[in-house]
Parts: C-alpha cells; structure tokens; sequence
C-alpha cells in the first residue's frame, strides 16, 4: 500500500511561485517514476511533468515547460515541483503519482494552487 501526501498549494499572484512537495511512503520510493498531475475546476486531471527513478531524466507538458522544474529526493521519499511564473490557468488541484501511469489507488488529497491575475 501506498500513501502519497501533497502540500506546498496556496494562493498566489501571477507571476509568483510555489513550490510543492510529496511525500511517499508504504512502499520502496525511488524504485519507480513519478509525476505531478492537476486538475482545474471542471476539467480532466492532466498531466503536468514527471521524473525517472533515479531523477535523471524529466519530461513536462508542453504548458509548464521552460517554467516548472520536477526534482526528488529518494532519501527523503518525496518529489517537489517548483513552480515559477505561475499564470491563472495553472489554478487547480495538484497531485503525485506514478508515472506515466498513475495508479488509481495512490490518488491522495492533492493541494490546491490558486493563482490570481
């Protein structure tokens, strides 16, 4: 079983930043990939970016790129998203995951990130 706990959301002006966090645990962390996804009030959830195990190699969604940096700290089980130059449409609630497939029943709480313009 797996327990993935997000935080680090909060209410932030346009072109401010945040950084988020997840924390893993229940399982061995740095054995698989993870992600960040969001979803927006009436929308899908979507995906966001995501790292390799061993945090080598990134991979974002066209939306984000050149503005979000995905990282991880195996030692410490969890990822973090930095999130710079934050636009009103990044406005959601975030969540980890495994990735490229999330698995249904790693879903946590998710963090909500609200930017005004």
């Amino acid at each position: 079983q797996v327990q993935l706990v997000e935080s680090g959301g909060g209410l932030v002006q346009a072109g401010g930043s945040l950084r988020l966090s997840c924390t893993a645990s229940g399982r061995t962390f740095s054995s698989f990939p993870m992600g960040w996804f969001r979803q927006a009030p009436g929308k899908e959830r979507e995906f966001v970016a995501s790292i390799s195990w061993s945090g080598t190699s990134t991979f974002y969604a066209d939306s984000v790129k050149g503005r979000f940096t995905i990282s991880r700290d195996n030692a410490k089980s969890t990822i973090y998203l930095q999130m710079n130059d934050l636009k009103s449409e990044d406005t959601g609630v975030y969540y980890c995951n495994a990735a490229p497939e999330p698995v249904n029943d790693y879903w946590g709480q998710g963090t909500q990130v609200t930017v005004s313009s």
